[in-house]
């Protein structure tokens, strides 16, 4: 397992993270307790959740574990707070309120003394980033935290976000999807993290699923994937994503570089996400300890610089002439990065 260190910090993680979205959900907690004994065993340090995962069961099943395997001084433990957990007034956001009484509960369900990186899940346009930044740094000098980041920013945000918090806790980490079919975050977001030296933390890698080659052109899925059970489930829902040409490009990009290789898709597409500009650790989610075992040995595959090329050039995100760059000049296979 390489190990990076979490942005600008001098704390080290491991280059995959565990994701535990599945816990108390598409996981029972004895499938998620082997998954972090497994992800621990290949060398793993660095394990990431939510208040909102499960409603915090997902938060719970690893407090039991962290009591049960004496591995707390051993990881960097992640978690975030912006969603409602209820239904009641100020339970939501970013403000000092609700991420006051957010932290103390996810230390509860975690069973530890402090988190490690707490993360914003998502901008609030009601709170002052002020008031929001004043917390971190207040949670920080209280022990009760030792880094702050950020999830599901755009670039405006983060960098007036790494701008007011350079007096104070700084701002380490963005936590964005980023994939071979998503990569958006290229036009600004990558820029800021690399001149901000915020370190980027890649969610649904696999685009829920559908770089592992699991989806057909022509044949709306079923059974029991996460698109078999909900063809429409949000951003991965197939309808939107089978239309585009460029998603069949790429799958087919990804299947020609494993084949090369002798490896699953998953790991390629793992691989190269891993490779990118700026990220720091690469969040693994998986249902299965056999899903999790796949996706760790992408730790070892090192992509040529021609599977790059071929990759980086066949998922190039699709831009507008402007303002991301010269009017009238096709943007289309431009590596931005």
């Amino acid at each position: 397992m390489e190990y990076r260190t979490l942005g600008r910090t001098g704390t080290v993680v491991s280059a995959q993270c565990l994701g535990t979205m599945t816990f108390g959900n598409e996981s029972d907690e004895e499938t998620a307790h082997a998954q972090l004994d497994r992800f621990v065993d290949r060398g793993g340090n660095f394990v990431d959740t939510a208040d909102v995962y499960s409603r915090g069961v997902s938060e719970e099943i690893i407090g039991r574990w962290l009591a049960r395997s004496g591995a707390r001084d051993q990881l960097v433990i992640a978690t975030k707070g912006r969603f409602p957990m209820g239904d009641w007034p100020n339970d939501a956001g970013l403000t000092r309120t609700h991420l006051g009484r957010a932290l103390e509960a996810s230390l509860r369900r975690l069973g530890v003394d402090t988190i490690d990186l707490y993360q914003a899940h998502a901008w609030d346009p009601l709170t002052p980033l002020e008031e929001t930044l004043g917390f971190f740094d207040d949670a920080v000098r209280a022990g009760k935290i030792r880094y702050a980041g950020v999830s599901n920013f755009v670039g405006w945000q983060l960098q007036k976000a790494s701008m007011l918090a350079s007096a104070a806790a700084p701002i380490v980490t963005l936590q964005p999807q980023y994939n071979l079919l998503v990569r958006d975050i290229e036009f600004e977001l990558v820029d800021v993290c690399l001149g901000e030296g915020i370190g980027i933390l890649p969610w649904s890698p696999l685009a829920g699923g559908w770089l592992t080659g699991k989806y057909s052109r022509d044949e709306s899925p079923t059974g029991a994937t996460r698109l078999g059970e909900d063809p429409a489930r949000g951003m991965e829902a197939y309808g939107p994503r089978a239309a585009q040409e460029r998603t069949w490009l790429v799958i087919d990009a990804v299947r020609q570089v494993a084949e090369g290789r002798g490896v699953p898709m998953s790991q390629v597409a793992l691989a190269w996400v891993a490779a990118r500009p700026a990220v720091t650790s690469v969040i693994l989610g998986a249902r299965t300890l056999s899903q999790l075992d796949d996706n760790l040995a992408a730790a070892g595959l090192t992509l040529t610089p021609g599977e790059i090329d071929l990759l980086t050039g066949v998922s190039a995100p699709l831009a507008a002439d402007y303002p991301y760059g010269p009017p009238g000049v096709e943007q289309r296979g431009r590596d931005l990065t």
